[in-house]
């Protein structure tokens, strides 16, 4: 049986840098870093920001980075982000298990804040097959704009975003383009009431659970969990071994009590421009 230890080598090895790449629609690199554009011109645009290690071998994680280092990448990143300013928002997004001396503070420094830290959670895809529907709830995949557009704003009224202004059209790009991203939606009484994606990483045993979301008076019935196994189903047959996902606190219980465990802790830092 696969360890912690080894499940986090393999998040290190497979799902980070270059990895998490996917769906943008330019792609910079400065070192060790990768600098992503989520939007075509047009449309709203967001910064996301990630490396595989800031250490002297920027493509492992364990090589440690001392302050001088880190200080020096994040005015890379600081001064990518001011050359752009049709970005709206930049996320650099940081693991617990990194030795970065000082990366917080220099992320605050440079305007950046510190949101809730969320549980990278990976287990066997096996894990999370073979939960069916509640009674009086259907799931499928979005597959249409329109199916596509009720989902993603269903996720927007839970958390009050406007996530779905991006997500449709990076969705409706990225499968035009035959990527098997995919996002699906449970239905029960005549609407949307619990909604999220999954995204098989190209070239990895892995794909990644995004965007889970369930309206508050559908919680506690099995519809996420339900939904889940759904999505895992689908990408099964694709040679998936793991599933991985970054987890709030709702969805963290539901992913362990399938298997997953918690390999690390990811706290996105985000920079936005409304903010300054």
């Amino acid at each position: 049986m696969i360890d912690k230890s080894q499940l986090l080598a393999e998040y290190d090895r497979h799902l980070r840098a270059e990895a998490e790449m996917a769906g943008t629609t330019s792609v910079d690199r400065l070192g060790p870093l990768h600098l992503g554009v989520y939007g075509a011109p047009g449309e709203e645009q967001t910064g996301f920001v990630s490396y595989a290690g800031l250490g002297p071998d920027a493509a492992d994680p364990a090589a440690p980075a001392d302050r001088a280092r880190v200080d020096e990448v994040v005015r890379r990143i600081v001064a990518w982000r001011d050359a752009r300013p049709e970005l709206s928002e930049v996320e650099v997004k940081t693991r617990a298990h990194d030795l970065a001396d000082g990366l917080a503070e220099a992320l605050s420094a440079g305007g950046f804040e510190p949101e809730e830290p969320e549980s990278v959670m990976i287990g066997p895809v096996e894990g999370l097959i073979g939960t069916p529907a509640p009674e009086g709830v259907s799931i499928a995949p979005a597959l249409t704009e329109e199916a596509m557009w009720a989902a993603a704003r269903m996720e927007d009224e839970v958390f009050g975003s406007t996530y779905a202004e991006r997500i449709v059209p990076e969705l409706l790009r990225r499968r035009a383009a035959g990527e098997p991203v995919t996002l699906w939606s449970a239905i029960a009484d005549g609407r949307v009431v619990s909604a999220g994606r999954i995204e098989p990483v190209a070239g990895t045993p892995f794909a990644g659970v995004w965007g889970g979301a369930t309206l508050p008076e559908y919680r506690g019935r099995g519809i996420y969990r339900a939904l889940t196994a759904a999505r895992a189903a689908s990408v099964a047959e694709l040679g998936v071994r793991f599933i991985h996902s970054d987890s709030t606190e709702d969805s963290r219980p539901i992913l362990e009590r399938a298997g997953l465990i918690k390999v690390t802790e990811t706290t996105p830092f985000v920079w936005r421009r409304d903010a300054e």
